[in-house]
């Protein structure tokens, strides 16, 4: 640009002050043309960068995945190649799968012995179950048979009871009307003696019925021996149900904890099985491939092991210094110029100014933030939409080129920033290293 403003200039000096000498050559007509053009020169400097700016460090730029792989194993395959079209789910590159498949089959077997635990204590609950239905049923039965032969025994003590109680009262009174006949004199002593043997025999009696009696009555109300040994039978068949209820219903979400656990640790490890082969995110190619077998793939962030490049159209962007972004808005017209097509002009828009670059972002840490006065001021980044006569070049990404913006305002400079920018575009044929 410069050049060619100092080459008209200089050659319509020439023309004023040799060609034609309409202006005499002097100190003082020399100098004022040298300022004239200075001035000329740094105002259409100005007013083209405040008005139609442009920008020599245009790119295109791809998106690209870092590919990181999701297991750490020694690489057996890479199957890809370099720069050549790949679809989504194509394979990248294969980690050893035999340590994961050793862990999956590991995990297999443990799932299956819990799960036969769990059956087993299933079994054992139904198992608890009909043995505590089968007490009670026999508890139930005992003791309908005690309490009736308790009840017979009880009924006949009371009876045996009321008959001796009866006989002796009827001995009582022979005693006693014996005894009058003896003081009298009208009985021998012999049969009075007699009497007072049975009376003493029947309250003998009398007590062996009662005892009997209190003994029936006792059995009535404890049940007995063979009642309180299938009690015993009843309460641990109990403790044995509420045992395996406890184990059963000690689930999460309706899954014993132990098959739980070892089914989220077998799902993680077939995961990883399944993530020993890496394969392609998306549409697109690998470049610049370097991985090979034998190497070590981990799973880091920071170590990735081959780039992604994603079949997209490639985002085409420019940065602006700060002081003439004010102009720039989405819609202008641009117009781009390739260092590797020189001598063509392609077509573009502004589309958008990007919102935030690198010097105005705040990172959480542990420091304050400083801000050194010394700075230099960062410069935006514009992206640019273009056209099919720009995608159909197929550019790698990272292209170089300069791109004008043409304002809407002092349209007649639009002119000779154009001519400005062929002029960019025609330098372009020459290689300089």
């Amino acid at each position: 640009m410069i050049e060619l403003i100092l080459g008209t200039y200089g050659a319509l000096c020439w023309l004023l002050f040799k060609k034609f000498r309409v202006i005499p050559v002097n100190s003082y007509t020399v100098f004022t043309a040298i300022g004239i053009g200075a001035v000329i020169l740094g105002m259409l400097t100005l007013l083209l960068m405040m008005f139609h700016p442009a920008s020599n460090d245009a790119r295109t730029l791809a998106f690209t995945t870092p590919v990181v792989s999701q297991v750490r194993g020694v690489v057996i395959d890479v199957p890809v190649t370099p720069n050549q079209p790949l679809e989504k789910g194509d394979v990248l590159f294969r980690v050893d799968p035999a340590p994961y498949r050793h862990e999956v089959e590991r995990l297999e077997a443990m799932l299956a012995n819990a799960q036969t635990g769990v059956a087993q204590i299933e079994e054992r609950l139904r198992a608890a179950e009909s043995t505590t239905r089968q007490a009670r049923a026999e508890l139930l039965a005992s003791k309908s048979e005690l309490d009736k032969q308790a009840r017979d025994a009880l009924d006949q003590a009371g009876a045996a009871v009321d008959r001796v109680m009866s006989e002796l009262d009827l001995a009582r009174k022979d005693e006693q009307r014996y005894r009058t006949l003896l003081e009298r004199g009208f009985a021998p002593r012999q049969q009075y003696e007699e009497m007072q043997q049975r009376v003493a025999s029947l309250e003998a009696q009398l007590r062996q019925a009662k005892s009997a009696e209190r003994q029936a009555t006792e059995r009535l109300g404890s049940g007995g021996d063979r009642i309180r040994s299938v009690q015993e039978r009843l309460r641990v068949a109990e403790a044995q149900e509420r045992e395996a209820r406890l184990a059963v219903d000690a689930r999460s979400d309706g899954v014993n904890p132990e098959v739980r656990r070892i089914t989220a640790e077998l799902d993680r490890k077939r995961w990883e099985l399944e993530n020993t082969v890496t394969r392609a995110p998306a549409d697109g190619f690998v470049t610049q491939l370097t991985l090979r077998p034998g190497q070590m793939a981990v799973p880091l962030p920071l170590a990735p092991v081959m780039v992604f490049v994603h079949d997209e159209e490639a985002v085409l962007g420019a940065s602006f210094p700060q002081n003439v972004i004010a102009g720039i808005k989405p819609g202008l017209e641009a117009e781009l110029a390739f260092k590797s097509h020189p001598g063509r002009i392609f077509k573009a828009k502004v589309l958008h100014v990007l919102p935030a670059i690198t010097e105005g972002q705040l990172r959480a840490g542990g420091q304050l933030l400083s801000l050194p006065s010394g700075r230099a001021p960062g410069r935006i980044p514009v992206v640019f939409s273009y056209g099919e006569d720009v995608a159909a070049l197929r550019l790698p990404a990272g292209s170089q080129a300069t791109v004008a913006v043409y304002t809407e305002r002092m349209h007649a400079l639009q002119i000779v920033r154009k001519i400005l920018l062929r002029i960019k575009s025609w330098e372009n044929y020459i290689f300089v290293p």
